[in-house]
C-alpha cells in the first residue's frame, strides 16, 4: 500500500506554509525597493499559490489544479525572462536597480 504525502500531512499545514510564503512575498514587494528582490518576491508569492493548488489538486484527487501550476510556471519563466531584460537595460543606462532612483527616468 503507498501512502502519498498529501494523505499524511493535514491540509492545514500546506494552508499555513502557502500563506507564510504568500506575506513574505507580499512584505518583499511593499517595502524592499530593490527591483531585483521584488522580482523574487512576486515568484515566491506565485509558488506560494502554486503549493496551495498543488496541495488542493492531491486532496480532492483531481489533476487539474497541477495543470494550471504548469501554466503558472511557464508564464512566471516568461515574466522573468522579460523583466531581468529591463531590468539589465535600465541598470546600462541608469547604473542601478533602487526603484526610488528609476523615479529619474520621469524627467
Amino acid at each position: 500500500m503507498h501512502l502519498s504525502v498529501f494523505n499524511t500531512v493535514p491540509i492545514q499545514y500546506y494552508l499555513l506554509i502557502s500563506t507564510v510564503l504568500f506575506c513574505i512575498g507580499v512584505f518583499g514587494v511593499l517595502f524592499r525597493r530593490n527591483a531585483i528582490i521584488m522580482f523574487m518576491s512576486i515568484e515566491l508569492m506565485l509558488n506560494a499559490v502554486n503549493l496551495l493548488l498543488v496541495a488542493f489538486s492531491t486532496f480532492h484527487n483531481d489533476a487539474n489544479g497541477q495543470v494550471f501550476v504548469f501554466f503558472i510556471m511557464a508564464v512566471a519563466a516568461a515574466e522573468v525572462a522579460v523583466g531581468l531584460a529591463i531590468l539589465v537595460t535600465i541598470f546600462r543606462n541608469v547604473h542601478s536597480v533602487d526603484i526610488d532612483e528609476l523615479k529619474q527616468l520621469k524627467h
